[in-house]
């Protein structure tokens, strides 16, 4: 019976509810109520507190400054309130919530033991029929149940108190709680129904397979809420979900014949059942013909468990049904193999963002949408941050063969802790039993962990949890937690490190640090840890905000902090720039997780990576880290397709030593192909040379023949003269094409800069003195200003790579920016290959560069080569910028155009283009500065 509709509630944020026995109808009738429908949560529907400055939010706020700047003043008014760290819902509530109903008992239940279901409440449910208690549960990942007893036929009072105070502490910022994504809501938001069950039931059915012997083995556990001795019958059948109707094998019948006792009603509250019970266990052969479950082939088995049993004379019947399928997930090595074949995982994390709602969907359709897109860039598993997804997507990443992580509800960090004895360790193994105990017949349920990034005495206590739940069920691999501990009783170690960014490398980082190649891989990770590491949280790099999003959150949660970020930016003068901003910095962030992503996959014996993530984070400060919006929408820089050529089952990869070259050099690379598909590839892998218009200047064969499962081989060098006589913006293509005509693409962006034959400008002063240049363009001279990047004022922290997860939560680490933006149109740039954006040529001048804070200047100054600021800051920023000061024409150049040019031909090329830039027709500065204001540029010794 379905009690989804309408219900009343009473809001009791004080908790005197049950002091004034709200259940009862006089408590009722006493209390304020109003009608709401369930499932669903109060927020949604309007029921609670418009958000202001009283809110009291769950989680950390790491960056305090919202509530000290005088910036965000405007915005912390309750007229006008508006926070920049997460989305913020159009209504709140934190407390407790008094749901009622009547409920008719049919006349066919009478006698019988009614159980109610409560899919997904948040947080802590208590359970009143008519003037009775019944009483509580606290589970954040499983449904509430509870047994209501033998009630009458006819009318009852059915009461329902949900609090979604914090209960245990799992840690502030925990996923399953937390305002930082899904949002702190109150209410059921799944199923929720009675039935009536006979007295004696299946509680539990455990399906493991057993690949070596065909055959799946059936537990099943049988609780009693009457005592004596019983005897009776289990029957199991299997059908394919592809054959449907038809059983694979005959069923299989064992006899029950035990003593109902209490010794084996501990934990019966998976169906309500409180008395006591039995358990069988079977075998269920599949025969020769069995089909097993895999990302590639993902075959389910549907299974029926029928109970028949005779209780001191009386006859009881029920009937379970579950799914699996046959699947094995073990670790060869330092790698993950599924149904004995090694894969690689390809993550990403889901953490509980649902705006419209501000809580997971229940329905398949939703997770099945999820996963589609997930699948289309590439990737094969998704990582639930901190919580427990519903059954839905258990069950639609079954019919997708897609594999997930899942973790107990934790983040005991930021102030909590495990190992030290406090309630949230109690909690650990409560949540992970229900974890196991109600979704772990998934196959796509393959690995887990206690929760993300504990604080404490994790080592030790994590340690005993893997050993204890491996032991007890061995279906999945099993890691301590995501982040850390590494430790020995791992199957898997699920890491911050390898990356390309570590936390606090700053411009120390890979991708800050050295220039661009391919040949980077972590083989000495692999050589020092005995077992696969999946590395943890990789990528984190930010793009500027798409306003034009904020019209897409017509739901719970509002996208104000949006609001805030473009207010800065018309601020700034900048608002026109915003898309421009959004594209640029898209761009970078796409090419810095084409770098990320094949590291990983040029690894071998590597176990595989988890992005955070391949979607915007909200919280924390707002984390803007996706190639994807929140909504698992594309967002315009950016395609699934693209994104797939370098992430996927099979990519080809190319080694290459450096992007950048001059004309006459040789181009060498390696190629390898990182294939974890179905099977090995009778395939050719062949290489060709483009330039931007299509042109094929050179291509060849690297290797004809079979591609082995995995990614350890070099199929061969490759050297290709680059004899172009001028500069080129170049890109290799990597191919892999099969003997049944499927094919694989990758390309890597390269460039050739010739040597330049413009003889130096006459009549352009180029010097590095400010002052020298001040006064030269005063007296009505040309120049050029090439400052010492060293002497900008400021503390913009200026590198190649984007913001890594964002400057507010990380504490300001550096860079500040996220790329740069320019006109790939204008005359500075003819001969200058560039896309508008940050690419891998740029890094020689983006290198140790100067990023100067032109807010005091006027607004009309646009700077030729633009660093985009972060959106919490919106300065406006240049590398290269020019004006008129007196009667002459300046440049300032923050950028190193001078030294060492013959081993730099990015610096090379540019600094010509420059200087006949500022010696052509075109150079025409239209704003004027006063030179103070250049001398406040920079900081004078």
């Amino acid at each position: 019976m379905s009690l989804a509709g309408r219900w009343t509630v009473a809001l009791d944020p004080t908790g005197v509810g049950e002091r004034e026995l709200w259940f009862t109808r006089a408590g009722a009738a006493a209390s304020t109520r109003q009608d709401v429908t369930l499932p669903g949560s109060l927020q949604e529907q309007g029921i609670g507190d418009p958000v202001g400055p009283d809110t009291e939010w769950t989680g950390l706020v790491v960056d305090k400054s919202f509530y000290t700047d005088d910036r965000y003043a405007p915005y912390r008014t309750a007229e006008n309130y508006k926070v920049p760290f997460w989305l913020q819902p159009h209504t709140y509530y934190r407390g407790a919530a008094w749901f009622q109903r009547s409920i008719t008992v049919p006349q066919e239940w009478a006698g019988r033991r009614v159980v109610l279901s409560l899919e997904r409440v948040h947080w802590e449910s208590t359970v009143w029929v008519d003037d009775v208690r019944v009483g509580s549960d606290r589970s954040l990942s499983s449904a509430h149940e509870f047994d209501l007893g033998r009630l009458s036929a006819g009318e009852h009072r059915l009461t329902l108190r949900v609090d979604n105070r914090t209960v245990v502490d799992v840690g502030p910022n925990a996923h399953s709680i937390s305002d930082h994504t899904q949002s702190n809501w109150n209410g059921v938001i799944g199923d929720l129904t009675l039935r009536a069950l006979p007295d004696v039931a299946i509680r539990q059915v455990r399906v493991r397979p057993d690949l070596a012997t065909s055959s799946a083995h059936v537990s099943v556990d049988i609780a009693a809420t009457v005592e004596g001795a019983g005897r009776g019958t289990v029957t199991v059948s299997a059908t394919r979900r592809d054959v449907p109707g038809q059983p694979v094998v005959a069923p299989v019948v064992a006899p029950v014949s035990a003593h109902y006792d209490a010794e084996h009603g501990e934990g019966l509250q998976g169906r309500g059942m409180t008395a006591g019970g039995s358990h069988v266990d079977l075998t269920l052969p599949l025969g020769d013909a069995v089909a097993t479950w895999d990302e590639f082939h993902p075959a389910l088995y549907d299974v029926s468990v029928e109970l028949t049993a005779q209780v001191e004379g009386r006859t009881h019947h029920d009937v379970r049904r579950t799914t699996f399928g046959m699947r094995e997930v073990t670790v060869e090595g330092t790698q993950i193999a599924v149904n004995g074949r090694r894969t690689f995982i390809r993550g990403t994390l889901e953490s509980c963002v649902f705006p419209l709602t501000g809580y997971p969907p229940t329905d398949v359709t939703a997770w099945r949408r999820i996963i589609h897109v997930a699948r289309a860039h590439g990737l094969n598993l998704l990582r639930f941050h901190s919580w427990c997804p519903p059954e839905a997507a258990f069950a639609a990443a079954d019919e997708e063969g897609f594999y997930l992580q899942v973790e107990a509800p934790v983040w005991a960090n930021q102030g909590a802790a495990v190992g030290e004895g406090r309630p949230v360790d109690r909690y650990v193994y409560e949540e992970t039993q229900r974890i196991l105990d109600s979704y772990g017949n998934h196959p796509s349920f393959v690995l887990m962990a206690h929760g993300n990034e504990p604080a404490g005495r994790d080592a030790e206590f994590l340690g005993q949890w893997v050993e204890h739940w491996r032991r007890r069920d061995p279906r999945r691999l099993y890691t301590s937690a995501a982040g850390w501990p590494a430790i020995t009783e791992n199957d898997f170690d699920n890491i911050p490190g390898p990356r390309t960014y570590a936390w606090g490398e700053e411009l120390d980082a890979r991708l800050n640090a050295r220039p661009p190649e391919t040949t980077t891989d972590y083989a000495d990770w692999v050589e020092r840890t005995p077992r696969p590491i999946v590395s943890h949280e990789v990528g984190e790099w930010c793009v500027y905000p798409n306003f034009a999003e904020t019209g897409k959150y017509t739901g719970l949660l509002q996208a104000k902090n949006f609001e805030v970020f473009a207010d800065f930016l018309e601020a700034s003068g900048m608002s026109d720039q915003a898309e421009e901003f959004l594209h640029a910095s898209g761009r970078l962030q796409f090419l810095s997780y084409k770098e990320e992503v094949e590291s990983a996959l040029r690894t071998p014996g590597f176990g595989g990576f988890q992005l955070l993530g391949l979607t915007d984070f909200p919280g924390q400060g707002t984390a803007l880290v996706g190639v994807l919006d929140p909504f698992w929408d594309e967002k315009p820089y950016s395609t699934a397709a693209e994104f797939a050529r370098f992430c996927g089952p099979t990519v080809p990869l190319a080694r290459l030593p450096r992007r950048i070259f001059s004309a006459g050099d040789t181009l060498t690379f390696e190629a390898q192909v990182a294939h974890f598909g179905a099977a090995p590839l009778d395939a050719e892998v062949t290489w060709r040379l483009e330039n931007t218009s299509g042109a094929v200047l050179a291509d060849g064969v690297v290797v004809e023949g079979v591609v082995p499962i995995g990614n350890t081989e070099r199929l061969g060098q490759v050297e290709v003269p680059l004899t172009g006589a001028r500069t080129e913006h170049l890109k290799l293509v990597l191919a892999v094409r099969s003997g049944d005509g499927r094919s694989w693409e990758n390309d890597w962006d390269l460039w050739s800069y010739a040597t330049p034959t413009t003889p130096e400008p006459v009549g352009v002063v180029e010097t590095t003195d400010v002052e020298e240049a001040l006064r030269r363009a005063g007296a009505g001279e040309t120049v050029l200003l090439a400052a010492d990047p060293k002497q900008v004022a400021g503390d913009v922290g200026l590198g190649f790579s984007t913001v890594f997860w964002n400057t507010a939560w990380t504490r300001n680490q550096a860079p500040h920016t996220l790329g740069i933006t320019h006109d790939p149109s204008h005359p500075l740039f003819d001969g200058f290959p560039s896309d508008g954006h940050t690419d891998w040529q740029w890094w020689e001048l983006l290198h140790d560069a100067g990023a100067m804070v032109l807010d005091g200047l006027p607004t009309t100054l646009r700077p030729l080569v633009q660093p985009i600021d972060t959106w919490f800051s919106a300065r406006r920023l240049g590398t290269l910028f020019e004006a008129r000061v007196g009667r002459g024409r300046l440049v300032v150049c923050t950028m190193d155009v001078r030294s060492d040019l013959d081993d730099r031909p990015v610096a090379r090329q540019f600094r010509d283009g420059l200087l006949r830039y500022v010696s052509g027709e075109h150079f025409a500065p239209g704003t004027t500065i006063d030179p103070d204001d250049v001398r406040r540029l920079f900081v004078t010794t």
